[in-house]
């Protein structure tokens, strides 16, 4: 039975928490491999509508174990929040399971993404000041506190005071702000070890146990391929790797056991923050697919940056990730346009470009080239089979997927689990 990485195709909010729960009765594992509270899945059930920031997506299905893996960085206070809201809404939460090399994110982490970004001025990366970045660089710094820490006060109180040796005194000489106590830290952390424990295991043997026994998994990535650390629009970029490579480093399951990467992709781009955006779009088209499509941040409650479709873009992240398939996701939000354009390839300095550039400076100063599709203005919202699709609505689907080089499994017709047309099944 297949292993399959989810992942954004974009730079995030493609839809990806909708792909996964859709998949949910025939998961049995679904796994947050990368990224902390700073990414957000919205999934529709019904007509309840629930906004994840930290869980896994398969949380929402009844006979899933959802896992956070690893590779992702953990808010203790968020985590519970989300859970408690869950279990208040009636959702059942005690199957989760969290690995004890995950990383935390502590209160020092949160400041220190704070006054920095607040320092950097107009040169900020345009963070989310959730500390996300400040924990991965303790991570990869040796100086990170882990989840199995809050087992052995001993080794906790060592770990808090060696990362606030430095950190003070950034802080006080620096930012003009007060030292935090490591002692409070520390408390705040062993505050939620009890609750904690029960969820803790090896979650790396776990998984590759389920694929030995045919099991079906689902690695969920948070964020997009545009936002990956070492392939994104760096330094426009989150501290992690949501790419399919970061699937395995960030659970534990090698590269031979993963049998398809499905590539979540939205009908035009979007993205949250500062950074190069090359089909942005600062009119009245911009403002409607801002609107139409709902285009707020789910984790920020930032308004989203919208534009029309890159292949550029499409193509560099089925190269980078191996896609296999996509996932299309909110065709419904293009009905009404009489023409759409897709930007098939980049002008730099009078140069055409169809790759994405190898350097920054060039994606920076990229202008898109397009093509102009016919539109449609029917609504698409109760297509359920592709033939059901208005003929110019085929069309663009088409293009998408002979301009991006993997072919479109599934379309997102509206934001209901419902509203979904499935080309080809994905297990």
């Amino acid at each position: 039975m297949p292993a399959l990485v989810l992942l954004g195709a974009q730079w995030g909010d493609e839809g990806k928490g909708k792909a996964t729960d859709l998949l949910g009765g025939s998961v049995d594992y679904v796994v947050r491999y990368q990224g902390g509270n700073n990414a957000g899945h919205t999934v529709v059930v019904g007509d309840q509508k629930y906004a994840l920031h930290l869980l896994p997506s398969g949380i929402l299905s009844p006979t899933c174990t959802p896992v956070i893996g690893n590779g992702v960085v953990v808010d203790l206070s968020v985590l519970f929040a989300e859970l408690d809201g869950l279990q208040a809404r009636g959702v059942d939460t005690s199957r989760l399971l969290i690995s004890g090399n995950a990383h935390l994110i502590t209160s020092y982490h949160q400041t220190l993404d704070k006054v920095s970004e607040r320092f950097l001025g107009k040169r900020r990366i345009g963070t989310t000041g959730r500390g996300i970045g400040p924990a991965y660089a303790d991570k990869v710094n040796r100086q990170g506190i882990r989840v199995q820490d809050l087992f052995d006060e001993s080794i906790l109180r060592q770990k808090v005071d060696a990362a606030l040796d430095l950190k003070n005194q950034l802080l006080a000489k620096l930012y003009n702000r007060r030292a935090i106590a490591a002692e409070a830290v520390v408390e705040e952390l062993l505050g939620f070890a009890d609750r904690l424990a029960p969820f803790v295991c090896d979650t790396a043997l776990v998984l590759n146990q389920a694929i030995d026994e045919e099991k079906v998994v689902v690695f969920e990535g948070g964020q997009g391929t545009l936002l990956d650390v070492d392939h994104g629009s760096y330094p426009f970029v989150t501290s992690s790797n949501p790419t399919a490579g970061g699937a395995c480093t960030g659970s534990g399951v090698g590269p031979t056991r993963i049998s398809r990467v499905i590539g979540i992709l939205k009908a035009y781009t979007t993205r949250v923050g500062a950074g190069p955006f090359p089909t942005e779009l600062h009119d009245a088209d911009g403002q409607r697919l801002r609107t139409v499509g709902g285009e707020v941040g789910v984790t920020t409650g930032r308004d989203r940056r919208c534009g029309w479709f890159d292949a550029v873009i499409a193509r560099y992240a089925t190269r980078i990730n191996g896609l296999t398939d996509f996932f299309l996701t909110k065709l419904d939000v293009l009905t009404g346009f009489e023409r759409v354009p897709v930007c098939v390839a980049y002008s730099v300095e009078g140069r055409q470009m169809t790759e994405m550039p190898y350097s920054q400076s060039d994606f920076h100063h990229a202008e898109p080239v397009y093509e102009y599709l016919p539109g449609w203005s029917e609504d698409i919202s109760k297509a359920r089979r592709f033939e059901d699709l208005p003929a110019n609505a085929q069309a663009y689907v088409r293009a998408v997927e002979d301009l991006s080089g993997a072919p479109v499994s599934a379309i997102g017709v509206g934001p209901g689990r419902e509203e979904t047309i499935q080309v080809r099944p994905f297990l």
